[in-house]
């Protein structure tokens, strides 16, 4: 069982109006309150005119649900809920440039294969690879690459789904007034 004032990595989904400074408004949420946004990842939700922000933050149980408490009162801000605890689908996109030559590129290539991620770009001493996956896959492929020199890589940030049915915020029918994971909507 986790101690309530443990530091653990949270995955928080806000479900926000799609329109200029939302994210501004967020993020300044965040900065006031000294909290450091591990990743954040934003785009357009199944709902016209929403957006779906995916965070994860770094925080014990009861401060992660102040945050959420936090982000809820905000205008733009829908619905929020961490959905740490729930079980969640996630994948993150990377762009690595490696750099290559005649007597590396073999290897880069059987390394690349192997995690079934796509080289998209070749070039006269680089590569750029795209992997899709769970942050760990995308770690263990940054590992082997980094003897070979890694010139640039981009990654985009987590995106997370509860799983099944469940969309992890109020009761799933899109009627917002319920409750996420214990916190109330008011």
């Amino acid at each position: 069982m986790t101690q309530a004032n443990q530091t653990e990595q949270h995955t928080l989904v806000a479900l926000v109006e799609d329109k200029p400074g939302v994210l501004t408004k967020v993020a300044s949420m965040f900065r006031r309150r000294g909290f450091n946004i591990a990743s954040l990842a934003v785009g357009n939700s199944e709902q016209p005119g929403l957006s779906r922000m995916t965070f994860v933050v770094n925080g014990d149980e009861y401060t992660v649900g102040q945050v959420v408490k936090q982000m809820d009162k905000l205008i733009d801000v829908i619905e929020v809920a961490d959905i740490t605890s729930e079980p969640i689908v996630t994948r993150e996109l990377a762009l690595v440039k490696v750099n290559t030559n005649q007597m590396t590129r073999g290897e880069i290539i059987q390394i690349v294969n192997l995690f079934r991620a796509n080289i998209i770009d070749v070039g006269s001493d680089s590569m750029v690879i795209e992997i899709t996956g769970e942050s760990d896959k995308i770690n263990a492929l940054q590992n082997l690459l980094t003897p070979f020199g890694i010139l640039e890589m981009l990654r985009t940030g987590l995106v997370a789904m509860v799983r099944g049915q469940a969309n992890g915020m109020s009761n799933g029918n899109g009627d917002h007034s319920g409750q996420a994971n214990g916190v109330s909507h008011s």
